[in-house]
């Protein structure tokens, strides 16, 4: 089988250092997004697990009982904030002589809840804005593949002195192509950013909620209502 001439191989050994430069970088941008997706979407489907304990974690019977529903995984932010929030009102208790002892404890407890928080957003978001720089470049970066891709094709035409199509087939072949891969790379990454920040918020809302029924239970001893016909069952504090 003979090989085609303005295929994607005769296109590496004909072009020069820049179609190749770009070509390169727009393959280390496709890896580097699909990495991101990839890793994300694992972590958010673990993460969603997660979820589904949160409820049952205000049907135990103590606080210890919860964490153990809640499980041990250190990744989970659920458990993360519990535990943040039974350490601000174990150390506003046992620390009140110093300076955060003229803080209330609901002051004190919102600001430790609210830093968990953000430490979940945090890391939720970690690696988007690698998809959004891929997202709003790649296309770019293909358009300058383009553009000298054209430009050798003219260059062909100027040299030869005649627009014969095996002077320019090369040269518009390399450009087209760098135009399909900007697009190849940069519609994944942009795709998969809508669709990961779309599930963080979902689950950020949850962590927000969360957050407000310890906030309530640690200073009242029982969790938010869900709805005013639903009253969901109050945990007995530890000593």
């Amino acid at each position: 089988m003979e090989n085609n001439p303005y295929g994607m191989a005769a296109m590496w050994a004909q072009g020069d250092w820049v179609i190749k430069s770009v070509a390169l970088l727009l393959l280390i941008m496709s890896i580097a997004s699909w990495y991101v997706i990839i890793t994300r979407s694992i972590r958010l489907y673990r993460l969603r697990k997660n979820v589904g304990t949160v409820d049952k974690f205000w049907h135990t019977h103590s606080f210890a009982e919860g964490l153990q529903v809640l499980g041990k995984d250190t990744g989970n932010p659920f458990h993360h904030m519990a535990i943040e929030g039974q350490a601000a009102v174990n150390h506003h208790s046992t620390n009140k002589d110093d300076l955060h002892g003229q803080i209330s404890l609901a002051d004190w407890l919102s600001e430790a809840l609210r830093g968990a928080m953000d430490e979940a957003a945090e890391k939720l978001q970690s690696g988007l804005s690698i998809l959004a720089s891929v997202g709003s470049t790649a296309p770019f970066v293909g358009l300058f593949g383009t553009v000298w891709g054209i430009y050798h094709a003219l260059v062909g035409i100027g040299v030869s002195g005649q627009a014969s199509i095996d002077k320019v087939a090369g040269p518009v072949g390399e450009a087209l192509i760098m135009t399909a891969f900007g697009l190849a790379v940069a519609i994944p990454a942009v795709l998969g950013y809508n669709a990961l920040t779309r599930a963080n918020k979902g689950l950020l809302s949850k962590l927000n909620r969360f957050a407000r029924q310890l906030h309530a239970y640690f200073l009242t001893g029982s969790p938010m209502q869900k709805d005013s016909a639903v009253r969901t069952m109050p945990l007995k504090k530890e000593a």
